[in-house]
């Protein structure tokens, strides 16, 4: 039981971990193979044809292209849209504060097949056409409340006393905010804004039912996976993993300097 009680907190927090990162250590190998045949499923050889040629399968980075830019520029609106709601949500008491609580949480409760679905029929009833704009326009409406729920998070924490010492010493509300709430608050929005284009790039489903003719990252995957998919695919993923990886740790480096400095008194 001594045994058991020191080393099994040990032993699931490293099965979880292999859990979620042995699918995309699958994904990462693959995309060093050279499949026999359309299914890359299997190892066959190693080759580094589909790194050093990623755009070899007609449509697989035109679909990746596509999906960033929805993902960038859906997450820079729904960012900034997403914290002004949450520091009034915050800051301020107003008529209807309550709804706008409960409602911000619908679209994150609402099944995504729901709300493409929905979405559809309002750009249909608008005679608004699919594609781009409207896959742009479902996924801000889809990032808002993360992006709320996210900065509402830091803002509750923000202590109003250093706003208010910042005013005491004649600083005006832009200044205020400028330079003591939004460093304070930063970290959340940073959070928000990865989060939101992390939404945004893997969306499947809303995307689908209002891209039209249009084909976005995960929209070309499906499709491929029914005729094979290319390794590529397995490539793109891969990067994408890693970069993402690589913001992780150099956001937790930072705020481990940071916070070693905080310590010395610097």
């Amino acid at each position: 039981m001594r045994w058991v009680s020191k080393y099994l907190l040990r032993i699931v927090a490293f099965a979880v971990i292999a859990y979620l990162f042995v699918p995309i250590a699958v994904i990462a190998v693959l995309s060093f193979n050279k499949p026999a045949n359309r299914y890359n499923l299997a190892w066959n050889s190693f080759s580094l044809d589909a790194w050093k040629n990623l755009c070899g399968f007609p449509g697989v980075c035109q679909s990746f292209v596509t999906s960033v830019e929805i993902g960038v520029i859906s997450t820079i609106i729904a960012t900034i849209m997403g914290t002004m709601i949450a520091i009034a949500l915050v800051r301020y008491r107003f008529r209807g504060r309550s709804a706008t609580n409960i409602l911000i949480f619908l679209p994150m409760a609402t099944p995504e097949v729901i709300m493409g679905f929905s979405l559809l029929a309002l750009f249909l009833f608008l005679r608004f056409p699919p594609g781009f704009a409207a896959v742009t326009i479902a996924h801000i409406m889809f990032i808002i409340s993360f992006a709320v729920v996210t900065v509402k998070a830091r803002v509750q924490g923000l202590d109003p006393r250093l706003e208010e010492a910042a005013r005491d010493l004649y600083a005006s509300p832009a200044a205020t905010f400028r330079f003591v709430t939004l460093p304070i608050i930063l970290p959340g929005i940073v959070g928000a804004a990865l989060l939101g284009f992390a939404l945004s790039f893997d969306d499947f489903v809303i995307s689908y039912f209002n891209a039209g003719t249009m084909q976005t990252f995960p929209i070309f995957i499906w499709g491929a996976a029914q005729r094979g998919i290319p390794v590529q695919v397995n490539a793109l993923a891969t990067g994408v993993f890693v970069l993402a990886l690589a913001i992780v740790i150099v956001g937790q480096s930072m705020r481990s300097t940071r916070q070693r400095r905080l310590e010395r008194g610097l």
